[in-house]
């Protein structure tokens, strides 16, 4: 994703103001919340106490899902090679956490956040991930703060993918940060054809590694990385504008549909 950190950190202070962006973080939330109770309610039987899940997002961005996801679980750690888009997001906990105080579950100190609009959970970080025990990654023990990495019940990405020059290394990484039995959950948007190319503006191809994800390659690379129960499959739909592409009339827009994948490390 490096190539387009300009283009991002350039875009960051106007990138809400986008109303497809809007929208496609409204889908995969809508997409991604069922997700997110089953984990919780399977974490919560298998441990036989109240314990919220702890998420890793990766490329978030200014934080248009990561902020829907954080009233859910116990902890999202946020990270995003953009210093623009990561700053956003930054001042948007800082905005939210100053207007709603942090309230824990009174009858149990140790279990996970109430479900208020409180975002001090999240860890917004500046990186390029790409090692499972990064020392950018919060540790699994405070009191060791140099020893091994925080693994993790539940990995996200959105419209990451497709800027991935390397998705088996990426897959790798992600497939090393995940604590046993946890799960992948990644969306973007699929690679039909041709025609996926209009997805992004002809000025805007800065970074694209890819028009799309091809839905059956990318369920043979998630099972050659590791991954078990693998699934992908078309999770929703998102009309948006192709008008700046030749041929196209003023108003143009073309349906394009979202991949969700889904994997776990056994």
């Amino acid at each position: 994703m490096s190539a387009g950190n300009q283009r991002f950190n350039d875009e960051a202070a106007d990138w809400d103001k986008n109303p497809s962006v809007q929208e496609s973080s409204r889908l995969a939330f809508n997409a991604l919340s069922p997700l997110i109770e089953s984990l919780s309610a399977r974490k919560q039987k298998a441990t036989g106490i109240e314990a919220g899940l702890h998420v890793l997002e990766i490329g978030c961005g200014t934080g248009l899902l990561t902020l829907r996801v954080a009233p859910l679980v116990d902890s999202i750690v946020a990270i995003d090679p953009a210093h623009g888009m990561i700053e956003t997001l930054k001042g948007k906990i800082k905005s939210r956490s100053s207007s709603s105080p942090f309230t824990w579950d009174e009858e149990n100190t140790d279990g996970p956040r109430s479900p208020t609009d409180d975002v001090s959970n999240i860890l917004p970080i500046c990186h390029l991930l790409a090692d499972p025990e990064d020392p950018f990654l919060p540790p699994e023990d405070s009191t060791a703060p140099t020893g091994r990495r925080r693994k993790f019940d539940l990995i996200l990405s959105h419209l990451v993918m497709h800027h991935v020059p390397d998705l088996r290394s990426f897959l790798e990484t992600l497939l090393g940060c995940l604590a046993p039995g946890g799960k992948v959950a990644l969306t973007d948007f699929e690679d039909f054809g041709p025609e996926a190319i209009k997805f992004h503006p002809p000025a805007k191809m800065e970074g694209v590694e890819r028009h799309g994800i091809r839905r059956e390659w990318m369920e043979g690379l998630m099972r050659e990385v590791g991954f078990g129960d693998v699934k992908v499959s078309v999770g929703w739909k998102l009309r948006k504008s192709v008008d700046k592409w030749e041929g196209s009339q003023p108003g143009d827009t073309m349906e394009f549909p979202f991949l969700l994948c889904e994997g776990l490390r056994l």
